[in-house]
Formats: structure tokens, sequence, C-alpha cells
């Protein structure tokens, strides 16, 4: 290689390098400067994730898309339904909310959507269930909120 072309290709890498270390060093005092806030936002969204309340909704009444209707309820009200279908027998008479995790408040807040008394709330919780609570549509349906 000629003189030249050494000299242009010292020049080349130099000038990449000297380019390269003006982007790190302002990458360094923009950190220092505007430290990032994880920590904030960490403990935000985990207070999020442990709000959402899981549940099931199940026909206990016999009345055809009733389950249906009321999981678009209750998730227009911010709950999560992660599913729906019919209960082991139709001749449920009022409407009950099943604790499943053990978090009863989470099964008062469905009570309290619903308009479903508190005296209703049954608890039965158990390891082998991964929702929070099932709601049990009774023969009271008529009675109950869904907005």
């Amino acid at each position: 290689m000629s003189k030249k072309k050494q000299t242009f290709l010292l020049n080349t890498v130099i000038g990449f390098l000297s380019v390269l270390l003006l982007v790190l060093i302002v990458a360094l005092l923009t950190r220092l400067i505007y430290p990032r806030i994880s920590t904030d936002r960490t403990d935000h969204l985990s207070h999020l994730i442990s709000e959402v309340i899981q549940i099931e909704v199940l026909n206990g009444c016999g009345v055809p898309g009733i389950a249906t209707r009321f999981t678009n309820a209750l998730r227009n009200n911010g709950f999560d339904v992660v599913d729906s279908g019919n209960f082991e027998s139709f001749d449920v008479r009022e409407t009950i909310v099943i604790d499943r995790s053990g978090n009863l408040d989470h099964a008062r807040r469905i009570a309290r959507a619903l308009g479903i008394s508190e005296q209703n709330i049954i608890r039965e919780t158990s390891p082998n269930f991964y929702l929070d609570a099932t709601v049990v549509i009774g023969s009271d349906y008529e009675k109950l909120k869904l907005n």
C-alpha cells in the first residue's frame, strides 16, 4: 500500500474512533444528568398487576347466554374474566361469589360491582384454583347491576 493510502486509512480510523468516543461521553453525561427512575415504575406496575382480579362466570339459572352477558359487564368494570360457562346445576336461586384465592376484598369488590349482598360470598379456597373468584349467576339475575 502506498503511503497516502495508509495515512488516509489511519485518519479514517482515528476519525471513527473519535466520533465513537464522543457518543459514549454524551451517553455517560446524559445518564449522570438524567438518571433512570426504574424502581418507581416497577413498583407502580406490580401494584397494577396485583389489583387485577381474575374470575370465572358460571350460569347457575339456566337462562341461555346469561354468563356471556355478565362476562361482558364485568369486563367493562375492569375485571379479568378468564372463563365462563355453566355451573354444575341450574337451580341456583341467588347469585353467589365464591372466593377462590383467600382474598376476601376481591370477592367483596365483585359483589359490590354486581349489587350482590356480602352474605352471598362463599369462601372456598384451594391451591388448585388459579382464579380469584367464581361468580355463579342465579335466578335473581334481573336484580343485579349490569353497568
